[in-house]
């Protein structure tokens, strides 16, 4: 019977680190989740709050965003308000290329 009186280092792991390993698709929904959760605060910060609060969903893949309205009506006005802000967006985001305004009624 033998044993070890000496300490050894080991590496701690975080859970996020454990889990990224064990589950790379994981790691592309918690991704996609922070650069949704970006854009639905800056656009509520810049939007004025009527048409910031018709905002039914964000979506943001590679280099294209897809901001979604309630209603056909509220995605027009969104469309003028987004032209407005066009710059001031692609300077969040320089690698953005591409921003569409859809209609996605709430649920």
């Amino acid at each position: 019977m033998s044993s070890r009186t000496s300490l050894v280092s080991r590496r701690v792991h975080s859970v996020k680190e454990l889990l990224a390993r064990r589950l790379p698709g994981l790691t592309r929904v918690t991704d996609q989740a922070l650069r949704q959760n970006f854009w639905n605060d800056w656009l509520s910060a810049h939007l004025p709050p009527e048409l910031g609060s018709r905002i039914s969903g964000v979506s943001k893949r590679d280099s294209s965003l897809v901001i979604f309205a309630e209603t056909a009506a509220w995605s027009a006005r969104l469309r003028y308000a987004v032209v407005e802000l066009e710059p001031a967006m692609r300077a969040a985001d320089p690698q953005l290329d591409n921003i569409e305004v859809r209609v996605l009624p709430r649920q």
